[in-house]
């Protein structure tokens, strides 16, 4: 399916920058759509709805007037140890967000709150049965969270989450999962996604609330460093084995963690950083401008070269 025209007219490249716990904000979310990127950010990376609201103000205010700059979204979690969702919502539709993103639950309620200002929502999923129940709740696009991805992620190759998604889907597909330059995202195009939604290569920005330690350690680290566990956070995502050693825990004998509870989601994520396994060719830090500009001229050189292979 083609990318909604309403996020469409305004990118250089079908690239969302991911939003990050703990790491996106204000800053990089205005300097990735100032760069033609579609810059996202999580709500509870807000202290407070109230703070939320101002990020959404702010964003919008310094991208007030600039006609070549890219839509923005906001990432909700959907699910019951959530207190503030329904908050967040309300304030989510009262300033007409263009794009929301959902996560660990697709339910029809907030995608049709969503549609009844003519916003967009995406939802990720890790398997054919979660994009069916996305599908069934009504969504626009589906983030297809492949292998590899940073955060939360799923175990499935791209090869095969793309193609059963798109036998249930026919709208947006947006893939998810070790992808940190424009060849990549263009890859993305060929294998059958709409957009390549990028995080891990986000993170080492100047722009990023990222610690400077987070950052270096992005830069120091590769795919080896990687580990897939559930013991963190209660539910499988892929973190820096660096990072949980320096937090005092065995990287290879982990205690198990119970159910996801977004209550001690942040104190988990604080101290042990997560990356997707692209994080070895995350090579520096630069402004964030430098890198949307990098990235689509990686997209469009990678397009260009394509018919050369026929």
């Amino acid at each position: 399916m083609p990318i909604p025209a309403a996020l469409a007219e305004r990118l250089k490249a079908p690239i969302i920058a991911a939003p990050m716990f703990l790491v996106s904000n204000p800053d990089l979310v205005v300097e990735t759509c100032r760069g033609g990127l579609l810059g996202t950010f999580p709500a509870l990376n807000a202290r407070t709805t109230a703070a939320y609201s101002e990020w959404v103000e702010e964003i919008e205010s310094r991208l007030d007037g600039m006609e070549e700059a890219a839509p923005f979204g906001v990432n909700l979690i959907v699910h019951q140890t959530n207190a503030r969702l329904e908050a967040d919502l309300k304030v989510t539709v009262a300033k007409r967000v263009p794009l929301v993103i959902t996560s660990l639950g697709a339910v029809r309620d907030v995608v049709q709150a969503v549609h009844s200002y003519g916003g967009l929502v995406f939802h990720d999923v890790i398997s054919r049965r979660h994009a069916e129940k996305a599908a069934e709740a009504g969504v626009d696009g589906i983030i297809a969270v492949a292998a590899g991805a940073g955060g939360h992620a799923g175990a499935l190759s791209p090869f095969a989450l793309i193609p059963e998604i798109r036998s249930v889907f026919d709208g947006t597909i947006i893939l998810s999962g070790a992808m940190s330059t424009g060849t990549h995202a263009a890859a993305a195009r060929v294998m059958g996604a709409d957009f390549a939604y990028m995080g891990t290569r986000f993170i080492a920005t100047r722009e990023s609330a990222a610690p400077a330690g987070y950052k270096e350690m992005i830069l120091k680290s590769a795919a080896s460093d990687v580990l897939y566990t559930p013991a963190i956070s209660g539910v499988n995502a892929n973190f820096l084995r660096p990072s949980i050693a320096a937090a005092g825990l065995d990287p290879d004998n982990l205690i198990a963690h119970g159910k996801l509870s977004l209550s001690d989601e942040a104190k988990a994520w604080k101290t042990v950083w997560s990356a997707g396994q692209g994080v070895g060719s995350v090579l520096d830090a630069p402004p964030t401008a430098e890198l949307c500009a990098r990235l689509i001229t990686e997209y469009r050189a990678a397009l260009e070269n394509a018919p050369r292979l026929l």
